[in-house]
């Protein structure tokens, strides 16, 4: 990985993806490494994370948007502590495809906002928010509204995204409870199987 140029590995983990989970496609040492990038970034700024491809005002819906798939519970940190976001808007600063879908899905949904309720997503109230998110959730609410099409596909591009953000970032791996490929130096065997 270290003779590897930055903006390779980026376009590694978004090449070839139209749905379904990244990690189909690329190996998950990639999308460790992109962690290990944001975290870099973030610790070596006292600004933290600067987006390299969302405008400040689409970003903070990436967040809250982000944290409504993957909300923290009791047990760990949700999607925006694992630094999803962040993750996703590398990935998109790389792939033209990604800020299409991603970019084009903030405007959607803002404007089908608007349309509705007069506002912004990000200003919405939260039973606002609520609803548009459940209508886009489903495909079977774009078959009953078809202008509902894009923020369905959408949505579920960016929940995709999200969801491989959570459970390739150290949070996301803790949570899993995943300990890594371990190899033993010795194999004793089989245990003895119990006489019935």
């Amino acid at each position: 990985m270290t003779n590897v140029s930055r903006r390779d590995l980026l376009k590694s983990l978004t090449m070839g993806v139209t749905a379904g989970s990244v990690l189909r496609v690329i190996p998950a040492l990639a999308a460790e490494t992109a962690h290990k990038m944001v975290q870099a970034e973030k610790a070596a700024s006292p600004a933290g994370y600067v987006p390299k491809f969302f405008p400040a005002q689409q970003y903070k819906t990436l967040q809250a948007l982000c944290q409504a798939i993957i909300p923290p519970d009791a047990e760990t940190g949700g999607a925006v502590e694992a630094s999803a976001p962040e993750w996703i808007d590398l990935l998109t600063s790389e792939n033209p495809e990604y800020q299409l879908k991603l970019g084009g899905g903030i405007m959607w949904l803002d404007g089908t906002c608007s349309d509705r309720y007069g506002k912004a997503y990000l200003h919405c109230t939260p039973d606002q928010q609520k609803e548009i998110l459940d209508l886009i959730a489903y495909r079977k609410n774009a078959i009953q509204e078809p202008g509902l099409s894009p923020g369905v596909e959408f949505f579920f591009f960016l929940r995709n995204l999200a969801v491989d953000g959570f459970f390739t970032s150290a949070i996301g791996i803790k949570y899993l409870g995943y300990v890594g490929n371990l190899h033993v130096k010795e194999f004793t065997g089989c245990p003895p199987v119990p006489e019935a």
